[in-house]
């Protein structure tokens, strides 16, 4: 690996492996809160718009509006040692939570874990891209989005049985602290690929500029990056898509825990047993929803696949989150949980993929960030806290059973992504053929590969 334009496939394999690991802890990081919610709520006697509050949007808003100007930076700087620091930093801000003595505290320590996290996708999902072309990008992009469940079966199943065994304060200790491990190997053994190597578009690295650390063209601001993208319609529909999709995501992943224990007298133990079957099954919709989209778009020579795989699940999945709520047997509840966690979860790589796709090179990091702002300020603020609130106003009619309906009104949100996919599908041609001009546009006789 002298020639650092050229990683092997050993090298390419391990990286996206470490960059998972690390999304991984962010996951783990990201949901223990929901698994404890209830012990939490007890001892610190909060109310459900409370709880929706810091399992949403006090994560969610400092997220998303940290996540662009990194990304800005990780357009520009390394973004290996972005990812680096990063992780340092929510994963030290997750130990904290443990330390919380009211809502205050806890709030303080969330928005501290939400501005680290948002260092973790846009670099990662920069780097993904100059490892891998773009016929194989979906797929890996689908293989790092496998932190999502696997972090969540971790987070579930560690909190189910820490919020018994250590208590909730030493769950958070337990695991926020091995994020800084992580961040030391990411640190210390993944190395930087020049931008636009996966595209056969190498940018020069040999002259550096104090301007432009890279050499090669400068990245544009963030109102370029934007405008590019909000001038392509099928952008458009997929953020919205993916963001009502995370809306009704995100709000049933961090109610489901007080679902069970509400409704079905389900101990925390067990509840974060099943969750975490539950989480652990939706890796394989996340693997799915990437390879499938590759393979099909490959075999038909039809891109739109990426568009119609995540769309077709979204609308599938819809009745059977609706029996999973509604029904009063626990094993086809869990069974619908996990058939809709599966479904749920193939939006991921697609959606990942053709915002990359549509970009030019030194776009994609920034773009992953604005397609992470619409995905995460809509699904992760709004979905949590939406949630609680509609629990807490159904409550006076509905009792305990409030939470059964508050979730069965987010469920509706992911007929409407369905229809965004559907209609981005019809604009994503044109879109990825002015792309593709783009960035051919940008290649000059040296820095062809």
């Amino acid at each position: 690996m002298a020639n650092q334009n050229h990683f092997s496939p050993a090298y390419r394999k391990y990286a996206l492996g470490i960059l998972l690991v690390g999304y991984i802890v962010n996951f783990v990081d990201r949901t223990i809160l929901s698994i404890l919610l209830e012990p939490i709520k007890l001892e610190l006697t909060l109310t459900d718009t409370q709880l929706g509050f810091l399992g949403g949007l006090a994560f969610a808003v400092f997220y998303t509006f940290l996540g662009i100007p990194i990304a800005m930076l990780a357009d520009r700087k390394s973004r290996v040692k972005i990812l680096a620091i990063a992780m340092v930093v929510w994963s030290l801000m997750t130990a904290l939570c443990g330390r919380a003595t009211d809502f205050m505290s806890l709030l303080l320590a969330r928005i501290g874990v939400g501005a680290g996290e948002a260092g973790a996708s846009p670099p990662s999902h920069s780097l993904i891209s100059d490892y891998f072309p773009v016929e194989a990008r979906a797929t890996a992009l689908s293989i790092y989005a496998l932190g999502i469940p696997i972090g969540s079966m971790i987070g579930n199943f560690v909190g189910g049985w820490g919020a018994e065994a250590l208590g909730w304060r030493n769950t958070f200790y337990l695991v926020g602290l091995p994020g800084v491990l992580v961040a030391l190997v990411i640190w210390f053994t993944l190395r930087e690929p020049p931008r636009g190597m996966s595209d056969g578009i190498v940018i020069d690295n040999s002259k550096p500029t104090e301007k432009t650390p890279d050499a090669g063209p400068a990245a544009p601001g963030v109102s370029q990056v934007l405008g590019l993208l909000w001038s392509k319609r099928s952008f458009r529909h997929l953020s919205f898509a993916a963001g009502l999709h995370a809306f009704v995501g995100y709000g049933a992943g961090t109610w489901n825990a007080p679902f069970f224990i509400r409704i079905h007298e389900m101990p925390i133990a067990e509840v974060g047993s099943w969750l975490a079957l539950v989480s652990g099954i939706g890796a394989i919709g996340t693997f799915l929803g990437g390879y499938w989209a590759d393979k099909l778009a490959d075999r038909t020579g039809e891109k739109r696949w990426y568009f119609w795989v995540p769309g077709i699940a979204t609308f599938v999945m819809v009745p059977f989150q609706f029996l999973a709520y509604l029904y009063g047997g626990i094993g086809a509840v869990i069974a619908s949980l996990m058939l809709v966690t599966v479904l749920g979860n193939m939006y991921l790589g697609p959606s990942f993929a053709m915002t990359q796709a549509l970009v030019s090179l030194r776009m994609r990091a920034v773009a992953s960030a604005i397609l992470l702002f619409v995905l995460n300020l809509i699904g992760m603020g709004l979905g949590p806290y939406l949630v609680g609130v509609a629990s807490d106003f159904l409550a006076p009619t509905f009792g305990q059973e409030s939470i059964r309906y508050a979730l069965c009104l987010a469920v509706m949100a992911n007929v409407w992504a369905a229809g965004h996919y559907f209609l981005g599908a019809r604009h994503m041609r044109k879109d990825l053929a002015d792309t593709e001009a783009m960035n051919t546009q940008m290649a000059t006789p040296g820095n062809a590969a």
